[in-house]
């Protein structure tokens, strides 16, 4: 302690420090969520003791030199999570502060990346589209990828770009202004506090109507000696905050997020088990496939886990590594026993940058703030100061009585893994989050979930994709009702009852007067009660929406029935309640006991069930009290490869990838080619979400019997998959969705080639047994046999088992092929 304050100090940080405390300090004391921390600064005690981080470094031996080198002056750089909803109040807190005139906001320049480039060129040169479309997917989707290594890395392209002198031109022009600014924005959470008025330090630049930011980026500003504060808004934060509340709502029980088990069987048991939808950093389907192999059983495993899911650790296979030998499947070895007390909780591989530094200190006797700059080095491969290092590396072994050549191959390891170790301080700070929600979700599903599907309240695609999940825990989500349903998801006797906002056409305002009426007035007894006691903020279009969602359901009616006297009802009362307000007596004041006449329900017949969930899909975006596609289940796991929820997951996606969706055609749109041929843009949604599809001429003329507003099919295709756009399918083939007439059976496809492994095979259907058996064909002899056991065809599954054994061509007896 006394060592991080004498360096803060002298660093001349104290007041970075006390500003940091006191704006989280004011979150604290008004209960707005606070993230545990992020980044390096969760290495220093002295930020745990301030409770600005709330992860003990010494436990989890972090190291303050990460975070603030002594050796090597740089910013400290503290970036706190606030509740996405709230952040703005901290924000406003330290404008108040400070003084408006010494708090802004920072600049950031949108530049041009390498595809950007190409088809912004393309565009303003008058190319065809499809082919500026080409040449930009030409280079591949990687962070920082430049067009002069995608030329060197594309043979194709680099032969278009010496052979087309259209080509040419166009990607020497996109070269040129490759990397230049082309648009200024906000900086998503950076913000500059200074003791004088920040215009005295840097020009200032005004963004849409109020936000002032400065017109030099957040670089500039360091070099300035201004610092800036990250105040981020992380949504997940609002999420157990909200999870939290209707925990004490409903069980009377106050969490205490500081105080939870990390040990807890529950929790380890459902992320072994890969259900994690809505658990931070953990949800995505490349995760979840390498939860249900590494099988995580202490908090050390969930973070190390946030580290191994990159692409270093997973191209590498130190991912491979780490969870065989997590497993026992593989021996942990360490050149050198000095190493295990470093290496022993992520068995043996080096996975944290603090790990290699430690090694630095204890093998070659470097000081961690030396140790800092051999990590740093190594990790942007500068390959002088690597060299430099080298030398004093060994040297150092060599005296500590470690033989060179041994030192040599340490140095080499580290340098090897340091190209992608990670920051352990800010693994650790978010595995604590990820835990939370993890809990959360374990020991209060219908709270937690409750409270996810609020935070996505806006996104119907989400929304359809959680409300699945809960399908799959054995939640039920009902529909709303003007008696039970507040603004949001709220939870009602273990059930989650859909919140009135999410309801097409039904705004805040007519929500609130809802609630607000049903508090003061009771329960609504009636269509003409419910219109009677809210009918001021009431128009004729919220209160259909509300029928036919089934909002109103719970008064005893139809929604056939309410429908047909809804615009009579509202139109009566309203019209009374205009002439009571102009003093004008109504029959009905005659009386002492005023009442309004109830109307009359026609008797009529309720809606065919399919019509009702067209309602509700118009309505709430989704199919609620039922699905179309909830009978086809099982088909569906076993023969799709793709669910369109998975589109928000980059990991899971690339451009041009095969796929086999299955789903219900929900919207088509048919037009007309320069050809005169015919073409398709249809809407095809799964138990999942919605995406839009694409069907040319031939395939459309081919399969136009299937295209048709509720038909139910198999779409198979390939991805188009752009920047700043939602993915989109390009249709090959469609074929009808019934109900399998043979199951239980899937063949793989072999060549004498190929490289498999009969023993990890039948190793990898053990661990995941079901009710499929598996038959493997030989394509050579045209010979098959079938193995002895049986495996769990979950697309999850068959997705792990074709990376783990390389069998990558399977079908389904009697169905279509799903991999090719």
């Amino acid at each position: 302690m006394d060592y991080e304050l004498s360096i803060i100090k002298k660093m001349g940080y104290s007041s970075y420090f006390l500003i940091v405390w006191d704006f989280i300090n004011y979150a604290r004391q008004n209960d707005i969520m606070v993230g545990p921390g992020r980044g390096s600064a969760a290495g220093s005690l002295v930020a745990y003791c301030l409770y600005i981080t709330n992860i003990d470094p010494l436990k989890y031996n972090l190291l303050f030199e990460r975070f603030l080198n002594p050796e090597r002056v740089s910013m400290p750089d503290i970036d706190i999570d606030f509740c996405y909803e709230r952040r703005q109040e901290v924000i406003d807190y330290v404008v108040e502060k400070y003084g408006q005139d010494r708090v802004a906001q920072i600049v950031t320049f949108g530049t041009m990346a390498a595809r950007a480039a190409i088809r912004d060129v393309g565009r303003v040169m008058g190319y065809p589209y499809g082919e500026v479309d080409m040449i930009a997917k030409m280079i591949p989707a990687e962070l920082g990828m430049t067009i002069e290594n995608a030329l060197s890395l594309n043979p194709e392209l680099n032969k278009m770009y010496n052979e087309n002198d259209r080509v040419k031109k166009l990607i020497d022009i996109a070269k040129g202004l490759e990397g230049f600014p082309r648009h200024a924005s906000t900086h998503a959470a950076g913000v500059v506090i200074s003791k004088d008025p920040v215009v005295e330090h840097v020009p200032l630049h005004k963004m849409g109507d109020s936000n002032i930011a400065t017109q030099y980026t957040m670089t500039a500003l360091e070099e300035l000696g201004l610092l800036k504060m990250d105040f981020l808004g992380l949504r997940t934060l609002t999420v157990i905050r909200d999870a939290i509340n209707i925990i004490k709502r409903t069980e009377n029980n106050k969490i205490n997020l500081d105080k939870l088990p990390l040990d807890d069987k529950k929790v380890y048991e459902m992320l072994s088990h890969g259900n994690t939808a809505g658990v931070f950093q953990l949800e995505s389907t490349g995760m979840r496939n390498l939860l249900t192999e590494l099988k995580p059983e202490s908090f050390q495993d969930v973070a190390a886990i946030i580290g191994l899911y990159r692409p270093g650790p997973l191209g590498s296979g130190a991912a491979d590594d780490f969870i065989k030998s997590k497993n026992g499947q593989k021996p942990i070895n360490y050149l050198l026993p000095a190493l295990k007390p470093i290496l022993s909780e992520t068995y043996g591989i080096i996975l944290y940058q603090e790990q290699a530094m430690k090694i630095a200190q204890e093998l070659a006797g470097f000081s961690l703030a030396q140790a800092d700059i051999l990590r740093k080095a190594m990790g942007k491969k500068k390959q002088d100061v690597m060299a430099a290092q080298r030398a004093s590396f060994i040297k150092g072994c060599i005296k500590n009585g470690i033989d060179g050549t041994t030192a040599d191959k340490i140095f080499d390891e580290i340098s090897y893994f340091a190209g992608y170790g990670f920051n352990k301080a800010h693994t650790a700070a978010y595995a604590v989050i990820a835990y939370q929600t993890a809990y959360l979700k374990a020991h209060f599903p219908v709270q937690f979930m409750a409270a996810l599907l609020t935070s996505v309240i806006d996104n119907t695609d989400k929304v359809a994709y959680y409300i699945n999940e809960c399908r799959h825990m054995g939640i039920k989500v009902l529909p709303p009702d003007i008696n039970e349903s507040y603004e949001a998801f709220t939870v009602v006797a273990d059930k989650i009852r859909f919140g009135l906002t999410a309801v097409k056409n039904v705004g805040q305002n007519v929500a609130k007067v809802i609630i607000k009426a049903r508090k003061e007035k009771g329960k609504f007894t009636s269509l003409t009660d419910f219109v009677e006691k809210v009918s001021g903020e009431l128009n004729k279009k919220a209160l259909e929406s509300l029928i036919k969602s089934g909002a109103l359901t719970s008064l005893g009616a139809k929604r056939s029935q309410l429908l047909s006297v809804y615009e009579n009802t509202l139109t009566r009362t309203q019209k009374m309640q205009r002439q009571n307000m102009k003093n004008q007596i109504s029959i009905f004041e005659i009386y002492d006991d005023v009442f309004v006449s109830e109307e009359a329900l026609p008797d009529l017949p309720e809606y065919p069930s399919a019509e009702l969930l067209a309602m509700e899909k118009e309505m709430l975006g989704i199919y609620l009290s039922g699905h179309p596609l909830l009978e086809f289940k099982e088909e569906l796991s076993r023969n799709v490869t793709f669910h369109i929820g998975d589109t928000g997951d980059d990991s899971g996606i690339q451009d041009n990838m095969q796929v086999v969706i299955g789903g219900i055609i929900t919207g088509i749109s048919i037009k007309t080619t320069k050809n005169d041929k015919m073409m398709a843009f249809i809407d095809i949604e799964d138990l999942t979400g919605t995406m839009e599809a694409i069907v040319f001429p031939t395939v459309f003329e081919k399969y136009k019997s299937l295209l048709l507003p509720d038909s139910k099919v198999y779409v198979k295709g390939r991805v188009n998959y752009k920047e700043d756009e939602s993915p989109k399918l390009i249709v090959e083939e469609l074929s009808p969705l019934e109900k399998d007439s043979m199951r239980g059976v899937i063949v793989f496809t072999v060549s004498n080639q190929d490289n498999v492994d009969i023993n990890e095979i039948e190793e990898f259907i053990s661990r995941h047994a079901g009710n499929t058996q598996v038959v493997i064909h030989i394509k050579e002899t045209d010979k098959s046999f079938l193995l002895d056991k049986k495996i769990e065809a979950s697309i999850n599954n068959l997705n792990l088992f074709t990376e783990r054994t390389g069998l990558r061509n399977y079908l389904f007896w009697d169905k279509l092929i799903v991999r090719s």
